[in-house]
């Protein structure tokens, strides 16, 4: 019988077995990936597609996102709706600065068929007037009920910062920008970036060759014929400047600059230090401005990134009479990451928590997808993360000062509140 009071042996991470999906080119700068180690009946499938907000004038993006299944000339939106239901699946649609993303969750015996559905939606788009209608006052309401809110305003005035070497990146809507939308604009957008602009097709699950074969097929005219340029040399305007919301009780903190993603040298070591930071719930921030200071319910940092560079970003609301306090601190712990070495304990620490979380977020094919893909979007593959092992067990306390004295210098932050 096992003794279970004694702890079972710690074995230290060296290497994950990963499971990469095959992939099937489709075009020149097309590839479909399929993923087919699931050990059940479900499925997923994603459609990314060269439509982000940077693409197009002001609000076109997510207005043809957010019609894309508002109706054929056949079909209405409420009949496309429940065709996908009836099969059981799940549709999502989302948008980012630089790419969109159709994604359904299903069983795979019914994958093909809802496959079938949401083609015809997405190619025979109609953009009928009344839909149109109904849709912009339904968002124009819902962005009145955000504008009333400091996260938003924040988020919105540091986006226009941190990207304002680059007008396409760092534009936003307005309300007025409801009023000047024409079907005409969302019909060309959506033939130019849509019917021309798929980037990628993501298929997970157990599918025989035919099924992939189909959906080949059904989508080889919408595959992009051009190679899509991203900027990769974005600079944020570095400073402070603050919304003015009468009556908030809160006040919304964006902190942060243009920085790297995984093509970059120091991409890994840097997690380590952003994890140091603010990535987890014993970080230093959570440490200082909650557990100590009382200031928030939650504090953090992250690296995201885009297609040729990234940016970090520190985010909290805080009470609006401690905003100038919360602000200081933050300053503080970027210095006395810049001044003093991590102690020993804490970097372990970190390593450990890290190591867990890497292993974690290998967990089953749609984890083991996901990670490929946001190699993949780099040019790499899932050995990047076998590296970040490696990063993680030798990072050394002196690195993690040369990274903070290299990127964490106030003077280069955009600094937003609102509140």
């Amino acid at each position: 019988m096992q003794d279970r009071t004694i702890a079972p042996t710690l074995i230290a991470i060296d290497h994950i077995d990963f499971t990469a999906p095959k992939t099937h080119r489709l075009s020149n700068s097309v590839n479909l990936y399929h993923m087919n180690s699931v050990p059940n009946e479900t499925s997923r499938f994603d459609l990314y597609f060269d439509a982000g907000k940077c693409r197009g004038a002001i609000g076109i993006a997510g207005f043809v996102n957010g019609l894309l299944f508002s109706g054929t000339e056949v079909k209405s939106s409420i009949e496309i709706s429940n065709e996908i239901n009836a099969l059981g699946g799940f549709l999502e649609t989302g948008i980012s600065v630089e790419n969109a993303v159709v994604s359904i969750y299903c069983l795979r015996e019914n994958l093909v068929s809802i496959f079938k559905v949401v083609i015809d939606a997405i190619q025979n788009a109609s953009f009928d007037e009344k839909e149109v209608k109904e849709f912009l006052s339904d968002r124009k309401q819902n962005m009145m009920v955000s504008m009333e809110k400091v996260g938003y305003l924040a988020q919105r005035e540091f986006q226009q910062k941190l990207f304002a070497s680059n007008e396409s990146y760092s534009k936003t809507v307005n309300l007025s920008d409801f009023e000047s939308v024409s079907q005409t604009a969302l019909k060309e957008f959506h033939a130019q970036h849509y019917l021309k602009g798929l980037l990628k097709i993501v298929v997970v699950g157990n599918l025989p060759d035919k099924d992939i074969g189909f959906i080949k097929e059904k989508t080889r005219s919408l595959l992009t014929e051009k190679s899509h340029c991203f900027d990769g040399n974005l600079e944020n305007k570095n400073g402070s400047s603050h919304i003015n919301k009468e009556g908030a009780l809160q006040c919304a903190l964006r902190i942060g600059r243009t920085l790297f993603n995984k093509k970059h040298e120091d991409y890994l070591d840097f997690l380590i230090l952003n994890t140091i930071l603010g990535d987890y719930f014993g970080s230093r921030l959570m440490t200082n401005i909650r557990e100590e200071k009382g200031y928030t319910y939650g504090v953090g940092t992250m690296i995201a990134e885009l297609h040729q560079t990234g940016y970090f970003l520190i985010a909290t609301e805080v009470g609006k009479k401690v905003k100038d306090d919360t602000i200081n601190e933050i300053k503080y712990e970027l210095n006395r990451l810049q001044n003093e070495k991590v102690k020993q304990d804490e970097l372990q620490l970190v390593k450990n928590y890290m190591l867990g979380q890497l292993l974690k977020s290998a967990d089953g094919p749609y984890s083991m997808t996901d990670l490929f893909l946001s190699a993949e979007m780099h040019g790499k593959d899932l050995e990047f993360y076998n590296e970040a092992l490696v990063s993680i067990q030798k990072i050394t306390a002196e690195r993690i000062q040369e990274l903070a004295l290299k990127y964490l210098n106030w003077d280069d932050m955009t600094i937003v509140s609102a509140g």
